[in-house]
């Protein structure tokens, strides 16, 4: 429980997919997931919170009649998140009368001090849905996935989001939504500047060298290395340059040359006055406030911009396209997902059957592919992609992406440490750090 609770500190201190992660809305919460963060996309904090006094241990038994009681703490993701949970409460319990189910909405700026205090209190909720899984995992808390999810659910799911969530062989968590990354540019500004989209990293320094030649009140290229995204950030430029946080083997290769050399490209951009001006501070949602009002270029984000930039009433022309990479590599996208995870809370077989008909019933076709589209995410599961996908056709080829998209290892229990520490790495850097040396230490403070 000690490592738990020092870790869950830890992650609540630094976390921004979520997520996978980024939002699908302009409010003053930002969703995951970025941590991705937002989440591995991730959601989160950049500093602690405060547990809202409304959050109160929701672990106790049914309060009526022979009901098994089900309690889930779920991340609020925006605006709309708590109608849609609302909802969905009343129409499970209506379909459902033998289960009683309550679900307890709480903002990423708080999820981790509730679940951290819940869990103190030996009052862990029964399905949580967040973005890390691994601590609890390392820790004994959790039920393996198939343990809790039928046999027909559990099949829906991308078996690439699936191995995201693997420890010695087994499944621990499933994936709840997702997000994925491309380039975002403006067609205006590029065609102004006589630009032609970039495809590698040496067209992309040379069109930031022109746009900023046309417009010095433009920013050509835009870069999150906050608290919020730093982590996205690192990971789009090592993965395009051929490099990678682990090994084939799972063994941490943040050191490599590939990923200095990644860096080093990363930070001249912003030295050489070719990016936003102040990319510690300056989070993936201001550049998207900045990318919609036509003063960035050119920017790496998530899906979900588009639904961001037309809440904030933008109208600028622009399309999207792969990420620029180095060396004849592969364009590589960045995904990010958040999760569901049962805890092991000692239920009897009846209420694991409980949990399993909650699953059935959040993953429905067409309620699960309703849950993805009110914020603007992916979809984990392939028959909600091809309903996504005829919804909104502008969701389409990112469907295609998403089922290919790679990840963070946020199955290693280091990955909180690792994902601070590379964040820590680019700031010093932007302050007149050798990146080479500072990666070199933080290789040797997470693998000895």
């Amino acid at each position: 429980m000690k490592k738990i609770l020092t870790a869950l500190l830890a992650v609540c201190l630094v976390l921004s997919l979520a997520a996978c992660n980024g939002g699908g809305n302009n409010s003053s919460t930002p969703a995951a997931p970025d941590g991705s963060s937002a989440p591995e996309g991730g959601g989160g904090t950049s500093s602690p919170a405060s547990v809202p006094e409304t959050s109160t241990p929701t672990n106790e038994p049914a309060p009526s009649g022979d009901k098994i009681a089900i309690n889930v703490i779920a991340a609020e993701y925006g605006q709309n998140t708590k109608d849609w949970w609302a909802k969905f409460q009343d129409e499970f319990n209506k379909a459902n009368a033998g289960i009683d189910l309550t679900v307890e909405v709480v903002s990423w700026n708080d999820i981790y001090t509730v679940v951290n205090t819940r869990i103190s209190g030996n009052a862990a909720p029964d399905i949580l849905n967040i973005d890390v899984f691994a601590d609890y995992q390392a820790d004994g808390l959790l039920l393996p996935a198939k343990d809790y999810v039928s046999e027909a659910t559990y099949n829906k799911m991308y078996p690439a989001f699936l191995d995201q969530s693997v420890v010695d062989g087994t499944v621990w968590a499933i994936p709840d939504l997702a997000s994925a990354r491309a380039m975002y540019y403006n067609v205006d500004i590029l065609k102004a500047a006589g630009v032609e989209v970039p495809k590698t990293w040496d067209e992309l320094k040379a069109a930031c060298e022109k746009i900023k030649a046309y417009d010095a009140n433009i920013y050509p290229w835009g870069i999150d290395m906050t608290t919020d995204e730093g982590q996205a950030a690192f990971a789009y430029y090592i993965w395009n340059n051929g490099g990678d946080f682990t090994d084939a083997s799972g063994n941490w290769t943040l050191n490599s040359d590939e990923n200095v050399a990644a860096i080093e490209y990363a930070i001249d951009l912003v030295k050489s006055g070719l990016t936003n001006s102040d990319p510690a501070t300056e989070t993936r949602y201001a550049l998207q406030d900045m990318f919609g009002a036509g003063k960035v270029a050119m920017m790496i984000g998530p899906n979900s911009i588009p639904t961001y930039i037309k809440d904030g009433g933008s109208t600028i022309n622009y399309a999207f396209a792969p990420i620029p990479t180095n060396g004849g590599n592969a364009s590589v996208s960045a995904g990010v997902m958040d999760r569901f995870m049962c805890f092991d809370n000692g239920h009897s077989a009846e209420k694991i059957e409980a949990i399993k008909t909650f699953f059935d019933f959040f993953y429905d076709d067409a309620r699960y592919s309703d849950w993805v589209l009110m914020e603007g995410f992916l979809p984990a599961t392939s028959a909600g992609g091809e309903i996504v996908a005829k919804a909104d056709a502008s969701m389409a080829p990112w469907v295609e992406i998403v089922g290919s998209c790679k990840f963070y290892p946020t199955a290693k229990a280091e990955w909180a440490d690792v994902k601070q520490g590379v964040i820590n790495v680019e700031q010093q850097a932007l302050l007149g750090g050798n990146v080479k040396e500072l990666l070199d230490n933080l290789q040797k403070e997470i693998a000895g």
